[in-house]
């Protein structure tokens, strides 16, 4: 299911729907399409996101710092950001550590 670099891909989930569910690829391409918008816009509005099982993402705001060039070792000031963190389930993570 994955491409040759190990990486699962939006043709591969839709693939996937498209086998298990039997829809036309395309109907498949665009419910992954759907859903990756819906999330892409609640991350945006800065709401977080819980799959049950799954886990969730939530927007981090990373306020200005300090930090250091690791070639030439010039302090300089990092500008504010924000992030996306994933948090994986308590199911999720037993899961993947068996």
């Amino acid at each position: 299911m994955e491409d040759k670099q190990g990486n699962l891909t939006r043709k591969d989930l839709a693939r996937a729907i498209h086998e298990q569910m039997g829809l036309p690829l395309r109907g498949a391409g665009r419910i992954v399409d759907e859903v990756f918008a819906c999330m892409r816009e609640t991350l945006l509005a800065e709401e977080p996101i819980k799959l049950v099982q799954f886990g969730s993402f939530h927007v981090i705001k990373k306020r200005e710092r300090v930090g250091r060039n690791p070639r030439t070792g010039e302090t300089m000031a990092i500008a504010p950001r924000s992030m996306i963190s994933f948090k994986p389930s308590k199911i999720l993570r037993a899961r993947i550590n068996e």
